[in-house]
């Protein structure tokens, strides 16, 4: 038996184009919709303190899928008791896409990382080939101990290049995510920059901290405080961020809106 064609996530481009392939997305959403659970009426931010350019777009990705995930240590693995246990490979296999996983340890958006450079250096190292239909860019926290100033000019670098290397790829991009608590303020500081520079693009913005998810009550099972862990998701930590992403994503689409008003029939 012949393999499922690939589903077309393209961004349309034109306004005309747009509505359409809303509409066409819509009515075949009422037929089938990738995720059994009921969305989180508030998981995932496309704005932080600035308003947007424009709202963004409802976003469904099934199954196979070609999606990149990419960013730094979280998005490596590490801690987890096996890298692929990590976060990314998990909400790879639960939605069945086809992913490349892309973290290097230590990299940021100004900071340079164990053998793979700065974000905007990874992404001009990328394979134009790949082709996804979703990026999801995530971090990072490794940026923190750097000064702000050239922050905001590093990361809009960084965007900039992965929207001209895939330009037809939708783009989430997730928020750091406290390593420590209370959230330290140059994280926070991080979390802020990114909302609002997503938001200016009309882009989705996952915002860990804002959804609160890694807090006094569940840092000890998130977070692995020993000399090994240093610092990064156990193993359970990065299969309960991994459903986190899945409920943010499904936020995202319009699947629960149009169930609602699908015939029975």
């Amino acid at each position: 038996m012949s393999p499922p064609e690939r589903p077309d996530l393209r961004r349309p481009r034109g306004g005309i184009v747009a509505l359409a392939l809303t509409v066409a997305l819509i009515c075949g959403l009422a037929l089938w919709h990738p995720w059994a659970r009921t969305p989180p009426t508030s998981s995932a931010s496309a704005g932080g303190t600035d308003a947007a350019a424009s709202a963004p777009a409802p976003l469904a990705v099934p199954s196979g899928a070609r999606v990149l995930i990419f960013g730094d240590s979280w998005t490596y693995g590490s801690a987890a008791s096996d890298p692929t246990l990590g976060y990314a490979y998990i909400i790879a296999r639960d939605l069945e896409w086809d992913a490349t996983v892309d973290g290097v340890r230590g990299s940021g958006y100004l900071q340079r990382g164990l053998g793979g450079g700065t974000f905007a250096e990874r992404i001009a190292g990328l394979d134009p080939a790949l082709d996804p239909d979703l990026v999801i860019v995530e971090g990072s926290i490794n940026d923190r101990r750097l000064p702000s100033t050239g922050y905001r000019a590093a990361v809009t670098a960084a965007w900039d290049a992965l929207e001209v290397l895939y330009p037809e790829a939708f783009i989430v991009i997730l928020g750091p995510a406290p390593q420590v608590l209370p959230v330290e303020p140059a994280t926070a500081r991080i979390d802020g920059d990114l909302a609002a520079l997503a938001a200016a693009r009309g882009w989705w913005y996952v915002s860990p901290l804002a959804e609160d998810w890694i807090h006094t009550g569940n840092y000890a099972s998130m977070i692995d405080t020993s000399a090994i862990g240093n610092n990064h998701p156990s193993t359970e930590g990065h299969a309960a961020l991994a459903h986190l992403l899945e409920d943010a994503l499904a936020a995202m689409s319009p699947s629960s809106e149009v169930i609602a008003e699908a015939p029975l029939d």
